[in-house]
Parts: C-alpha cells; sequence; structure tokens
C-alpha cells in the first residue's frame, strides 16, 4: 500500500472516529498523522522496511503500528472492526456537500437518522431545522446537497479516470492478440467529468482479448461478458466496456463510440447527403441502412473516414457539435494547444501557506520538469483557513526567491522562480493587499475564497473590479466550482470576460481535475474578445505538477492554440507580458 493510500485511510479513520463521538484529540491525532504521510515524499515502503517511522514527528507507537500493517499487508482490522461498527448510511452522508462528521452524528444521535433517504425525508418534514446548530438554512443547504450528489451520481473526476484506465490501455497494447486499440468515449473527447471507460481493439482472436480483459487484477466484478463485448466494474467503482472488432471495423467503431452523441448525429447525416449510411461498423455506398461488407468505403482511420464526408480530421477533444463541422469544411480547424507548448504555471503554492513544499523544493521540480519559470503564488492574509500570508511574511517571501533565483543564474538554461500571490477578492472587489505591494510581485492572481452566498450582480462586480486593477494579471477559477462536491457561485461570466477583454487582464484555465475553471465552453468566447488563457496547475504538492497536461487538453476542448496561451511564452516575453497591463 503507497503513501496515498495509507493517508486516506488514516483520514477516514479520523472520520469514523469522529462519527462515533471519540475523544476529538484521537480524532485529530489521525487526521494530522494523514497529512504528514502525505508530505512524505520518499515511499512508506522504504520507511517501513528500514524502521524508520520512529523519527517521524506526529506519530507515536500506535499510529507507527497500524501504518506499518497497512503497509505490509495492505490491511487493517482495526480499520475494518471500526468501519463495521457504524451504520454505512452515516459514512454516506458525510459525502453530502457542507455535512460533516459533527452534524451527522448529531443527527443520528437526535431523530436517529441513518441513510441518505432519511434524511431527505426528515428535511421534507421541516424536522432538521429544529436541532440545535441547524436552522432553515443549513436544511435548505442539506436538500441541496442531497439533489447535488443524487445529480452527479456515477461520476468521476477525469484524472482518476485516465489513472485507472492508461494501465488498462497499456495492458491492451501489449496483449499478442490486439492489433490496435484506444480508449473511447468522454474520456477520449477529454470531458472534466466521466460516467464510465470505453476501450475499443481490433483483433483476429476477440474471445482471447476478452479473457484477458476480465481476469485483469482490480475487478470487483463481471456485468457482462461475450464473444467481442465485455462490462466490468473495477475497485474504483468504475465501469469499464470493451469491443473487440475485425480491424478492418477499427476506426468505425472508434469513432462511432468516441461521439458525442450530437457529433454522431451530424456525421450520419452528412453520409445520407451524399447517399452513404454510417454506422460503427462502417461507411457504405448505400441508401438504406447496412452492415454489408461489400459495400463498405475502405478507410484505415478516421481521419479516412472525415475525408469521405468532404471533412478535415476532427480531433476528438472537438466532436461536441460546437462549430467543428463548419471549421473543418473549411479547413479552419485551429492548431491545438499541446501540454509541451507549456513553459511553465502562474499559479502554485508552497508550505509558506498551504503547500507541502519549500521554495527550494517547488523550484528544484520546476526546473527538473523542464519549466522555464514557476511562480510562487501563495494565499495573502484574509485566507486564514490556508494560512495565508501578511505583508511582512510576502516581503520576507520574495527576498528569499530572489535569493534561490541567484542559485539558477549559471544554470544549463533560462530559468527564473516569479514571486507572486493568489490575493483574495474581498466584497466590493477590494483586493487583500494594497497595490503598493501588489506593485512587489512578479505575478498576481486573484481569487474569490470566501462568502460565496453574494448575488450574481455582486459577485460579478467583485472580479470586474479585480480585474480594473492594473496590478491584476489574471482572475483565477473565476466561478469557484469544484466539480462533484460544489456547484459554480452565481456570476454573469460573459460580462466578466468583457471586463477582462477591456482592461487586458488575463483569465486562468485552472488545471486541478476538481475545477477546471474557467469551463472550456467559454473559451470560445473569450478567444473571440481577445482574452488570454493562463494554464496553471494550482500545484501545492509536486504531484500537482502533471496537471499541466489536463490543463492543456481541456485548453484544446476550449479551441485554444498556443498563441491564445500566454504561459506558451519564453521567459523574456512572459516578463514584457506582465509589465504591459502595469504600464
Amino acid at each position: 500500500m503507497d503513501n496515498e493510500q495509507v493517508a486516506e485511510i488514516l483520514e477516514e479513520i479520523g472520520t469514523l472516529l469522529e462519527l462515533k463521538g471519540e475523544n476529538p484529540f484521537k480524532t485529530r491525532a489521525y487526521q494530522n498523522a494523514a497529512r504528514t504521510i502525505e508530505g512524505i515524499h520518499e515511499p512508506l515502503a522504504s520507511l517501513v522496511a528500514e524502521d524508520r517511522l520512529t523519527g517521524i514527528k506526529g506519530l507515536g507507537d500506535a499510529l507507527r503500528q497500524k501504518i506499518t500493517t497497512l503497509v505490509e499487508t495492505g490491511k487493517l482490522p482495526y480499520f475494518e472492526e471500526l468501519k463495521a461498527s457504524i451504520p454505512p448510511g452515516l459514512i454516506e452522508m458525510t459525502e453530502i456537500p457542507g455535512l460533516g462528521p459533527k452534524k451527522v452524528k448529531a443527527l443520528h444521535d437526535e431523530l436517529g437518522i441513518e441513510s441518505i433517504d432519511a434524511l431527505e425525508t426528515a428535511c421534507e418534514e421541516d424536522r432538521v431545522a429544529g436541532l440545535k446548530g441547524f436552522g432553515k438554512k443549513t436544511q435548505q443547504k442539506i436538500i441541496d446537497g442531497i439533489e447535488f450528489r443524487r445529480k452527479f451520481s456515477g461520476q468521476h473526476h477525469l484524472h482518476s479516470a485516465w489513472i485507472t484506465a492508461e494501465p488498462i490501455l497499456e495492458s491492451l497494447r501489449q496483449h499478442p492478440d490486439v492489433i490496435r486499440c484506444s480508449v473511447a468515449g468522454s474520456l477520449r473527447r477529454w470531458k472534466e467529468t466521466i460516467g464510465d471507460l470505453d476501450f475499443i481493439a481490433s483483433s483476429r482472436a476477440p474471445e482471447n482479448v476478452i479473457d484477458f480483459f476480465t481476469n485483469q487484477e482490480g475487478i470487483l466484478n463481471i456485468v457482462a461478458k461475450g464473444d467481442t463485448k465485455a462490462s466490468v466494474i473495477l475497485e474504483d467503482g468504475l465501469q469499464a466496456d470493451l469491443r473487440v472488432v475485425m480491424d478492418k471495423e477499427y476506426p468505425f467503431t472508434l469513432a462511432y463510440f468516441t461521439g458525442s452523441k450530437e457529433h454522431n448525429i451530424v456525421m450520419r447525416q452528412r453520409a445520407i447527403d451524399r447517399g452513404l449510411r454510417l454506422n460503427e461498423y462502417g461507411l457504405y455506398k448505400s441508401k438504406t441502412e447496412t452492415h454489408d461488407s461489400k459495400l463498405r468505403v475502405k478507410c484505415t482511420s478516421e481521419e479516412d473516414i472525415f475525408r469521405a464526408l468532404d471533412l478535415e480530421l476532427i480531433p476528438p477533444e472537438l466532436r461536441e457539435n460546437r462549430g467543428e463541422f463548419e471549421a473543418a469544411e473549411k479547413g479552419e480547424l485551429p492548431n491545438l494547444v499541446e501540454w509541451t507548448d507549456l513553459r511553465g504555471s502562474l499559479h502554485n503554492h508552497s508550505n509558506w501557506s498551504d503547500g507541502k513544499e519549500s521554495l527550494e523544493e517547488v523550484a528544484a521540480a520546476a526546473y527538473d520538469l523542464g519549466c522555464s519559470y514557476w511562480a510562487i503564488t501563495d494565499h495573502s492574509q484574509s485566507s486564514f483557513i490556508a494560512n495565508g500570508l501578511d505583508i511582512n511574511r510576502l516581503t520576507r517571501q520574495i527576498n528569499e526567491i530572489e535569493h534561490i533565483n541567484q542559485l539558477y543564474q549559471d544554470a544549463e538554461r533560462p530559468y527564473r522562480v516569479l514571486s507572486g500571490s493568489e490575493v483574495d477578492i474581498l466584497t466590493g472587489g477590494r483586493l487583500d493587499f494594497p497595490d503598493d505591494i501588489l506593485a512587489q510581485l512578479d505575478v498576481v492572481v486573484a481569487s474569490i475564497h470566501q462568502v460565496f452566498s453574494q448575488s450574481e450582480a455582486e459577485m460579478t462586480k467583485r472580479l470586474i473590479g479585480a480585474a480594473e486593477n492594473r496590478y491584476v494579471h489574471m482572475l483565477g477559477h473565476i466561478t469557484g466550482r469544484l466539480l462533484l462536491q460544489r456547484d459554480a457561485y452565481k456570476l454573469n461570466q460573459h460580462a466578466v470576460i468583457d471586463a477582462c477583454a477591456e482592461t487586458g487582464t488575463w483569465i486562468e484555465l485552472n488545471a486541478n481535475p476538481w475545477r477546471f475553471d474557467m469551463d472550456w465552453r467559454l473559451w470560445q468566447y473569450a478567444k473571440e474578445k481577445g482574452v488570454k488563457c493562463v494554464i496553471n496547475t494550482d500545484s501545492h504538492r509536486f504531484e500537482h505538477q502533471q496537471y499541466l497536461r489536463f490543463g492543456a487538453q481541456i485548453a484544446r476542448k476550449g479551441w485554444l492554440t498556443k498563441r491564445d496561451v500566454i504561459n506558451t511564452l519564453s521567459l523574456k516575453r512572459l516578463r514584457t507580458a506582465l509589465l504591459w497591463k502595469r504600464k
């Protein structure tokens, strides 16, 4: 069991203890241990094997023993017994946005509620509002949270879907009976959330491939298994479907199951308009539906299919029927940005606020990644929970960053750590730092982190006010959404984009998979207005640097090219661009 898995179990133990009403110090010990494990870069297996857990602050004898058991066996009897002692419905209730373990325990103790259905009934009967510490507003939030959870039931974050899919895809590629294979569906189109995994493969021995697929590790159960199709449920709850076809059918099947539905409808109609029929098995010279292989138009790739329908090859990310057909007909599809075009990220955190690594560690990791620059934009003073920096600490950080940059003066390639702040946008559009402090920073990201309940007009005014400040380079995660967890706050996004166009302010595409904010559906409008995008990882730990790849794919989905993205610029050109608005 790796570090992340151990940390997740320790965190869950803390939640379970809180549901049981255990001593808060005991609960906090497990939660703190989880944070400690998350911050350890060395594999726990090495620390356990070499008996080095003793030297880690905050881990007592009991915790060290439990961690050792988890690492060595992958199981922990204490955890299993604790979990079995609590009604499973209580654990599910903690997944409702805004409903923590303490409130769940109160609902159980006072009203005997043990399931989400029972909780919903109690709210509808107005029994929750009368409990101490709840009230009408909390009751309504619970109702909204239940509806939100139900709405996104069965959905998964894009990055977790890829983490699950890539090993399966790689194993299929290595199978001797597989000729070609790919993911399909919304994962291949890089949608922000995924329902299930779709795999397409071609083979002359489909039964062998199906048997291999259904016997892989990590499968909870087999939903269906035939000669050419199979569906399984994986350990993380994702359903994975595999279709195996003949290689001459492969391009058509891949295109069909990539979708989207709206895109496919137009594709089929284009075929009909040309006296053809298109389905998942082929493109046929026929005026009626058919699977007759003698009538199939020879297409060895998806590009051949699009060409037969008088179109350029449309990248999977754009297959949403949002203007791609008009552009492909005219040969005007954009040359979409690649993640390798990115030179760095302009919104990142260190352990000066709520990040895990030191300034030196963050700088070294970004340099090793091949970046030309990396901005440190820790939280500002109003973000108490995130250990935001006050003016004195920010000043010290600026000096420390300059010292780090001196260490890279003789590096093999140009590289610079940029000083910055993710400054809070307060009510009315005021910023958390005065202009004379912001003027000392290389990069300023302005974001909203509190008071989400204001009206659409008030929230819009706050963001526009920040955009109008000459020292603000970009707006961060402008809607505040957390995918599958929290809806966007009320906001007129088009008005904010218009204001950014007028003021020369950039808009962030926050590449954190829980955010992907601004939404890809709005980037075409922003691009038309001349607003530049900044693809930022919002890194809080080393692993988050990989989000550059995900951010680039979402940018591609928004039709963005290299020229539309600020952090494709060289270090020299970026520094010029950063100074432009202030002038």
